[in-house]
Parts: C-alpha cells; sequence; structure tokens
C-alpha cells in the first residue's frame, strides 16, 4: 500500500506532510502542557481552564474562519494559521503568569487534545477532497488520519525530553519544557512554507464560487453539528492533558511512562484509520462510524471501574484500535454530502461546535478530578459519546454519499 491513493496529487502529499508535523507538534504538548503548567504553580482547576480556553478560541476562530472561506484564498488563509500557531508557542514559552496565558490560550492554536481542534483543521479538510477522485476520498482521508496519529505518537513520546534532561539537570527542567514549546512555534514555521507551496489546483475553479457560506446543505449540516457536539462534550472529559493528570493522580505515572502510553494508543489509533476505509467501503460511513465508535465507549465506561494499573491500560489500549475510525469516515462523509463550494463552511461549521462542547468540559473534568481519583469525567464522556453513536445511526443511516448511491 502507498501513502496515498491513486489519482491523488502532488498537493495531497503536501497536506499530509504539513499534518504530521502539526501532529507531532499536537502530541508533545498535550502531554507537556499539565506538567508544565503544574511546573508553574497552578491548580488542576486552573489547568482545566486553560485547556477550556485554547477549545474555546479555537472554536470562535474556525466559525470566523468558515464564515468568510468561500471569499479568500485558502492558501492564504492556512499561511496566515501557522503564523499564528508560531507566536502560541512562543507566548506560552515566555509568559508564566495565569491570566495571560488565558488570553494566548484563547486567541492561539495551542491543542490540549490528542486530536486536532485548531482552526488549520476543517481548511485542510476542505481542500483534501479536491486532491483524489470521489471513490478514493475516504481511503485518502484515513491516511490523512494515519499520518497524525503516527506523527502524534511520536510527538507523546518525545514529550519525556524535559523529564530526560532533569534527570542528568534538574535545574533546567522548566528551561527544557519552554524549549519544546518553542519547537511547536518552530513546526509552525515549517508548515506555513509548505502550504506556501500548494498549486493552485486547491482553489476553487472560477464560476464555482458560493455566494454564501452554507446553501441547500445548511439544514444536514447544522444537524451532523448538533449531533458532534454531542460526542465533542464527551470527548472534552478526556482531552490528552486530563487524561494525563488522572493517570499521575489515580495511578502516580510519571511524564515518561504516560508519554510512552500515549505513543502506543497513538499507533493503535493510527493502524484503525487504515482498517476503517477498508471496513466503509464493504458497509457504509455511517455504519462504520456507529459500529466501530459504540464499543469503544463501553470499554471507556469501564475504565475507572478497573482495580489495577495493568487492566486501566488494557483497556485504554484496546479503545483506542476502535475509537478513531469514525475520524476519516466522519470527515469524509462531510464532504461528500455538501458541495465544493460549502466544504469550507461545512467542515467549520460541523468542527465550531465540537470545539465549543469540548470546550466546557475540561473545566468540568478538572474540578472532578480535584474532588477524588475515580475517574468520573472517563465514565460520563463514554455515557454521552455512546448516545451519539445511537442518535447518528437512527437520523443519517439513510443520507448516502455519492459513491455509496452509485451502487444502489
Amino acid at each position: 500500500m502507498t501513502l496515498l491513493p491513486s489519482g491523488a496529487t502532488r498537493d495531497a502529499s503536501t497536506l499530509l506532510t504539513a499534518r504530521s508535523l502539526r501532529a507531532f507538534a499536537d502530541g508533545f504538548v498535550s502531554v507537556l502542557l499539565p506538567a508544565y503548567l503544574i511546573r508553574l504553580g497552578f491548580s488542576g482547576f486552573q489547568v482545566g481552564a486553560i485547556a477550556t480556553a485554547t477549545l474555546a478560541g479555537s472554536a470562535a476562530l474556525t466559525l470566523l474562519v468558515g464564515m468568510v472561506a468561500h471569499r479568500f484564498s485558502r492558501r492564504r488563509l492556512l499561511v496566515q494559521a501557522t503564523i499564528l500557531m508560531a507566536l502560541t508557542g512562543v507566548g506560552f514559552a515566555f509568559v508564566h503568569q495565569f491570566w495571560p496565558l488565558m488570553v494566548i490560550a484563547f486567541v492561539g492554536t495551542l491543542n490540549p487534545s490528542a486530536g486536532d481542534v485548531s482552526v488549520i483543521l476543517p481548511l485542510e479538510q476542505s481542500l483534501l477532497p479536491q486532491t483524489v477522485p470521489d471513490q478514493q476520498r475516504t481511503s485518502l482521508f484515513a491516511r490523512y488520519s494515519f499520518v497524525a496519529s503516527l506523527a502524534g505518537a511520536a510527538g507523546a513520546l518525545s514529550s519525556a525530553i524535559p523529564a530526560l534532561v532533569a534527570a542528568h539537570r534538574p535545574s533546567i527542567e522548566l528551561g527544557a519544557m519552554e524549549a519544546m514549546f518553542l519547537l511547536y512555534g518552530a513546526l509552525g514555521i515549517v508548515a506555513c512554507f509548505l502550504y506556501r507551496t500548494l498549486s493552485s489546483a486547491v482553489e476553487l475553479p472560477p464560476g464555482n464560487e458560493a455566494s454564501s457560506a452554507l446553501g441547500k446543505s445548511r439544514r444536514r449540516v447544522y444537524a451532523l453539528a448538533a449531533l458532534f457536539s454531542i460526542d465533542a462534550f464527551g470527548g472534552g472529559f478526556i482531552v490528552q492533558s486530563l487524561l494525563a493528570l488522572w493517570l499521575f493522580n489515580r495511578f502516580h505515572l510519571s511524564l515518561e511512562a504516560t508519554g510512552s502510553i500515549f505513543f502506543w494508543t497513538g499507533i493503535l489509533s493510527g493502524l484503525s484509520y487504515l482498517a476503517a476505509a477498508s471496513i466503509a467501503r464493504r458497509y457504509g460511513l455511517i455504519r462504520t462510524m456507529v459500529f466501530t465508535h459504540l464499543p469503544s465507549n463501553i470499554l471507556l465506561v469501564l475504565v475507572p471501574l478497573m482495580p489495577s494499573l495493568p487492566l486501566a491500560l488494557g483497556l485504554l489500549l484496546a479503545r483506542s484500535a476502535l475509537s478513531q475510525m469514525d475520524v476519516p469516515t466522519r470527515t469524509s462523509y462531510v464532504m461528500a454530502v455538501v458541495s465544493p463550494a460549502e466544504r469550507p463552511a461545512a467542515a467549520s461549521v460541523t468542527a465550531v461546535p465540537r470545539s465549543l462542547a469540548a470546550s466546557a468540559s475540561p473545566l468540568l473534568a478538572g474540578y472532578l478530578l480535584g474532588l477524588t481519583t475515580f475517574g468520573w469525567p472517563l465514565l460520563l464522556a463514554g455515557v454521552l459519546k455512546g448516545a451519539y453513536d445511537i442518535l447518528l445511526l437512527t437520523m443519517f443511516a439513510q443520507v448516502r454519499p455519492p459513491e455509496e448511491a452509485a451502487k444502489g
């Protein structure tokens, strides 16, 4: 199997490369963030508040860009977003006060989760279908998610670098953490140069521009956005930074061990993306989304009930092999059931409620983790995400993308 599906253009390769760089940066930042903030003297509640600010700010910026993207060059928007990524890394490296960090978190691109929630993601997603034939769209999104997962896993593993440095020179631990945030910013600059090489083919051809962000697909997109927000609200309880905090508190894991765990969950998630494309070709996008996601949420509900670390980790690893199969299939589905001109807005409108919903739950999760080590956030996440699966199947099982409708 080649990295790119047949018929994909050079622009597809560029987008996947940029995505992998950003995922690597998100991987180490999401694990380092709680340890870094605690090292600065912040409480669990403050860590949750900063995580909430990052998600809320990303949601606001994504909505704004999605509503105006049909009027501007998408390449230019990507370049500007990566400049903001670079500035975010610099800000977190040099600012140590709570309220200024809240502001930087809100206006910046920092990601406390294993998945991307930045404004860059929907812009990339709207361009990918134009770099490959319809029949290969889901396969391309699977590879897009796959490279991001592997890069994110490597990033999570590299989060142990400050601890390894501190083992030899404890006095420079904070400086090593700050250097990782500077690396985050530097990777944003590299991604910026990659986006500048995209060809004009990723832009809409003349005469295909939309007069408004969303047209005939508005009701469908809004319904999907409402459902996705339920899933995201549940997911916000277990963003990687807070899941790391739970592992720190419940089982007293080191930063190195936690990074290794997220490395392997990332590897399993990445392999599942590739399986999702094959399953979707046989059973359809919606069925693939639901019948892989629902069992993973049952496993998540069981995690906090486990009496020992090996059992809890076993369930987390099993869940990671199933929980992300809906990511490439969900994105492919949204891009398939709207017109090309509506894709930037559809990607943003379905992403924003997810970010808004996800931005509320980390604050509550941080509060709950401050009260007990039981793992209520994991339990709540599993129940809410399971409800989403059932609603999605009920409402959209009969709304099929073009390649499935063509099969009859």
